[in-house]
């Protein structure tokens, strides 16, 4: 995954994130600032998901709503 190309659209697809992860918050999402691991981290802590779990949700998100990668 392209984390530059990730935070580089964060502003555009957060929202995205929001209704992908509905337990994520404005906060949450804040926090984050399109950075891919801290993604991972917050899925995974909020959904109580393995990391190899977290990790392949949030690639894939990535790869629906990214240009580029």
């Amino acid at each position: 995954m392209n984390t530059d190309i990730l935070k580089g659209s964060w502003h555009q697809i957060k929202g995205e994130a929001k209704v992908q992860w509905g337990k994520l918050t404005d906060g949450d999402l804040d926090q984050i600032e399109g950075q891919a691991e801290k993604l991972v981290g917050k899925v995974q802590e909020l959904y109580g998901w393995d990391r190899q779990q977290a990790q392949k949700a949030v690639d894939s998100f990535v790869s629906r709503h990214v240009a580029g990668t």
